[in-house]
């Protein structure tokens, strides 16, 4: 029997962000856990609230009844935000079950074509059936939305690769595992960091990178703008290189985002470019 499509979301402060993220993917999905800490608190300790509304959404737009709400203890007292987060991943995916393709997606990531990205995912099911043999990762391409402005969104111009599937759930950073990493050509809007000034010093607190974050980051993050972008180089919150330039979306609804990069494919990878990631990594665990 071939092992099933499990979705599992990490829902916290920025819970009402799953009403974007959740239809893109539900239908595709066998099973849609969702993973919310009792006690309300993030993984560095501080208390959040979510709206008993949120809920009822959940039940109303839950047709199908795939969802499941799982409620434990994910903070813990003395550990870092990065082991916290790791040990809710981990925990996540038990309750998802080895033997099944255990995706984990955040509230603020969007799959362009998630169903594309299942049939790609297909093709690896041999790797389900024997997880603890070898572990398997698999990448698609995160967008990454960088900040709102009046007339848009402004985007870091070149896709990023992340994680977001595995056969065996030994998480050592986030979403990897030790293992070769399987490319796929999907693409994932990433609402990271375009938030607002307060949503972004909460995260920067309580999300797992809170001790890696640079310092300068936030101040240009709010200089920049939808006129003054082009001035401005290097804008990733840990090594700013990584990100050289950012790029601009004329709209800030998602839905009209991904339409746009499905017919202008201005953001489109090439065949070769994932064939080339692909040998690196085969070549790499060969040898």
């Amino acid at each position: 029997m071939i092992g099933k499509i499990q979705v599992g979301y990490l829902v916290s402060y920025d819970y009402e962000l799953l009403k974007n993220s959740l239809p893109t993917t539900y239908n595709d999905a066998d099973t849609i856990f969702l993973a919310i800490d009792k006690n309300r608190r993030t993984w560095n300790g501080e208390y959040f609230n979510i709206d008993n509304s949120f809920f009822d959404w959940l039940q109303a737009f839950d047709v199908s009844k795939k969802i499941v709400i799982y409620e434990d203890d994910f903070y813990v007292p003395g550990f870092t935000t990065m082991q916290c987060e790791i040990r809710e991943r981990k925990l996540l995916s038990q309750k998802m079950g080895l033997g099944n393709w255990l995706i984990q997606i955040d509230c603020d990531e969007y799959f362009v074509d998630f169903k594309k990205f299942i049939s790609d995912l297909r093709k690896y099911d041999s790797y389900i059936k024997e997880p603890l043999k070898k572990p398997i990762q698999i990448a698609a391409f995160w967008v990454i939305l960088y900040k709102y402005t009046p007339n848009g969104i402004l985007y870091v111009d070149k896709p990023t690769k992340a994680i977001f599937a595995t056969n065996n759930p030994e998480y050592v950073n986030g979403r990897r595992v030790k293992g070769q990493v399987i490319y796929t050509n999907n693409l994932v809007l990433h609402e990271s960091l375009s938030r607002t000034e307060e949503e972004l010093r909460f995260k920067f607190e309580n999300w797992g990178h809170n001790k890696e974050t640079n310092k300068d980051f936030l101040n240009k993050w709010i200089k920049v703008n939808e006129n003054n972008f082009k001035e401005f180089r290097n804008f990733y919150y840990i090594e700013p290189e990584r990100w050289k330039k950012l790029d601009f979306f004329p709209t800030k609804n998602i839905i009209e985002i991904k339409k746009f990069i499905q017919e202008e494919k201005k953001l489109t990878l090439s065949k070769l470019f994932i064939s080339m990631k692909n040998f690196g990594q085969w070549f790499k665990f060969l040898i």
